[in-house]
């Protein structure tokens, strides 16, 4: 597995001198269930191959130059694949694909290559899959790596944005799924 040319990999120990811990990780894992969070599917594709999960763990970072931080498991499936080939692609999901999060997450029976089988596909700027009809879709090169705990942290320069269709959001909170749809005006 290599990173992308020029991507700068950061580790925790770079700039933690210490290293208590005091929430134990039952605690914060109930803490973070009351922070709800878009679901989102990260997809990939070049030399290390196609492949996608599911992640609540995105945000903006700035809008100049437009970056997005994306934290991947380094044991998830997808992981050897996003890093080989330097650029993902974040797709925000709409209520009515609520059904594509476990599929992504590895819930179900599909297999890496079966997973976008659901889903209507296409491809911008850097290749990475982009679900045509999601509520947005970032296409971003990743240009900085940060190593955390069991995690990467990716720092993603945006390339192209897509927006779906349907103005809505699905986000997760208190472990369950939930619709968000505007007020009118």
């Amino acid at each position: 597995m290599t990173a992308r040319r020029g991507a700068t990999i950061l580790r925790a120990a770079d700039f933690l001198t210490e290293r208590d811990v005091t929430v134990s990780k039952a605690e914060f894992r109930e803490a973070m269930a009351r922070l709800g969070a878009a679901v989102n599917v990260i997809t990939t594709d070049g030399p290390g191959g196609r492949a996608g999960f599911t992640a609540s763990a995105v945000c903006s970072v700035t809008d100049t130059p437009p970056t997005l931080l994306v934290c991947a498991n380094r044991t998830n499936d997808s992981y050897p694949a996003m890093r080989e080939n330097g650029v993902l692609c974040v797709n925000t999901l709409t209520g009515a694909q609520q059904d594509l999060s476990p599929v992504f997450a590895g819930m179900t029976a599909h297999a890496m290559a079966a997973r976008f089988d659901v889903g209507h596909w296409g491809s911008l700027a850097t290749g990475a899959p982009v679900l045509l009809d999601a509520a947005v879709s970032f296409d971003c090169r990743i240009s900085q790596i940060a190593v955390v705990g069991t995690h990467d942290v990716f720092f993603c320069e945006v390339q192209a944005v897509h927006t779906g269709p349907v103005h809505e959001g699905l986000i997760y909170f208190a472990r369950a799924y939930h619709r968000i749809v505007p007020s009118p005006s």
